[in-house]
């Protein structure tokens, strides 16, 4: 059972608010000094959990994982911080993990689901547009309250990007997923594909490598927020790199992409559209990395309080979380240093508690 904590230091509430005496008394924060001396005393500067909000435990190189490599992904990223994931996909059932205990806190979205033969083979639920609304219906009643599409990927017959499905599935889609009480997000690597989504009532956009100034105003106005992956966009050179030979005008295609990737993230920021953390973690990218992408949005321009509040204060609320209020559940995590003044602190973090149990 978890006993009494008292984190002695700073307490980070929110990104510009400074609070002083935070305890954890059986799993739940407060405030208020306790009767009791703590069992543990833990210094530094405190900040909630961090959110991973597109990370997939569960899945490998090749597809799913088995249970004990899937435990792997996410112990590992419960020693770099991340005590909230929202799982973007996942081909393998990862409900076991649920319950808060021993892993992050998991809000799982299904299975990805595809146009047939036109993703990463053994990743999705591959289907054609005529189903695309049934399956979508189902993945909404097997998650937990989010469904993800791949909006694009590449057409072999035209040589580049192109959206998955045709728009008005797409429409029907999203809102089936509404009517089910779920929301919608969806890979998005090129420009197009994004009027589509935010033609359909999207949600969220995953990546977003395609966002033009046009669409700055409507992601802003309907509140869809992104989650960039910029530590995943990073490996889009290699990936033109392998399709040059058979797809030059998708690898240019790409490579444009990414060389535009830190102006359009800097661009949505100005633009006031929300930005969220995520690693994209599960395939090629290694788990346990959030900070690495926390840093990455800082070094695209947004303000370390923002990068920050990517992964913690704004992204836990955004997914109906707990954040460091009374009676929280004491999922924190603490810094040498104050991470908004020196950011690499936030790569060696002194203490993670997972719901008011000191895992480090």
């Amino acid at each position: 059972m978890a006993g009494i904590i008292h984190f002695r230091g700073p307490v980070l509430a929110a990104p510009d608010s400074l609070r002083q005496g935070l305890w954890s008394v059986g799993g739940k924060l407060t405030f208020r000094r306790p009767a009791q001396p703590p069992d543990r005393v833990l210094d530094g500067w405190v900040l909630p959990g961090f959110v991973d909000a597109h990370c997939h435990i569960g899945l490998g190189p090749a597809g799913p994982v088995e249970a004990a490599v899937a435990q792997e992904q996410a112990l590992a990223d419960l020693n770099a911080g991340t005590l909230l994931v929202r799982d973007a996909g996942s081909p393998a059932d990862t409900r076991w993990m649920q319950g808060g205990t021993d892993f992050p806190v998991l809000i799982r979205a299904g299975r990805h689901i595809a146009r047939t033969r036109r993703y990463l083979r053994g990743f999705a639920h591959e289907v054609e547009p005529e189903d695309l609304v049934e399956a979508v219906r189902k993945q909404a009643r097997d998650g937990d309250g989010w469904v993800k599409l791949v909006g694009d990927w590449i057409d072999r017959g035209a040589g580049d990007l192109a959206p998955s499905f045709p728009a008005a599935v797409v429409r029907d889609a999203v809102q089936a997923a509404h009517d089910e009480g779920a929301r919608v997000t969806a890979h998005c690597f090129a420009e197009d594909t994004l009027d589509q989504m935010l033609d359909a009532g999207i949600d969220c956009i995953e990546h977003a490598t395609g966002l033009l100034p046009r669409h700055l105003p409507r992601f802003a106005g309907q509140g869809v927020p992104i989650v960039p992956t910029l530590i995943n966009i990073a490996t889009f050179p290699d990936i033109a790199a392998q399709a040059e030979p058979k797809f030059p005008r998708y690898a240019a295609h790409m490579r444009s992409l990414w060389e535009r990737r830190l102006e359009r993230v800097a661009e949505a920021h100005a633009a006031g559209v929300r930005i969220f953390a995520g690693t994209d973690a599960g395939s090629v990218i290694g788990h346990g990395r959030i900070a690495d992408e926390i840093l990455a949005l800082h070094g695209a321009g947004l303000p370390m309080t923002a990068a920050l509040d990517a992964a913690c204060w704004a992204a836990r609320r955004w997914l109906g979380a707990d954040g460091l209020e009374e009676g929280a559940r004491a999922d924190v995590i603490v810094c040498r240093e104050d991470p908004r003044a020196v950011p690499e602190t936030i790569g060696r973090l002194d203490h993670v508690v997972l719901g008011g149990r000191v895992i480090r």
